[in-house]
């Protein structure tokens, strides 16, 4: 049984990433794919789409990469899970980190739905740190 179903669809991320693969497939899920969509939006994706498979949807990312290197190399250049099952991370709307000093996003899980640190800045909410991308 899986404890920690986000940190698995980074892992997954990350070993398609490594091993050079187009896409990813992951169990769909309402956060995954509200990651996806924050994913995509930040230019980390080039886009993602729900299957209609039973009982499980699957949910598929289409990975981007720097083509202007060889070998390629995928957008993403790192994934860390922050609040995980076992000890939860959560911020206040002044506590909220700057990944890579600002280069990166901090995905959050807020009253207002799930957005990116810039996004829970502006609109004044603190929320549940849930991964780190750069």
């Amino acid at each position: 049984m899986m404890t920690d179903p986000i940190a698995d669809m980074l892992t997954r991320i990350r070993n398609a990433g490594m091993a050079r693969h187009k896409q990813v497939l992951v169990p769909a899920s309402k956060l995954k794919v509200e990651i996806a969509r924050i994913l995509q939006e930040e230019g980390f994706i080039e886009r993602y789409d729900v299957g209609r498979e039973k009982p499980q949807p699957m949910l598929r990312m289409i990975l981007k990469y720097d083509n202007s290197v060889r070998p390629p190399r995928m957008i993403i250049q790192g994934l860390e899970r922050v609040s995980k099952p076992g000890r939860r991370i959560y911020v206040k709307r002044d506590e909220i980190p700057y990944v890579r000093s600002g280069l990166g996003i901090a995905i959050l899980s807020t009253s207002k739905g799930v957005m990116t640190d810039r996004e829970a800045r502006r609109l004044g909410v603190g929320g549940e740190v849930i991964a780190y991308v750069w």
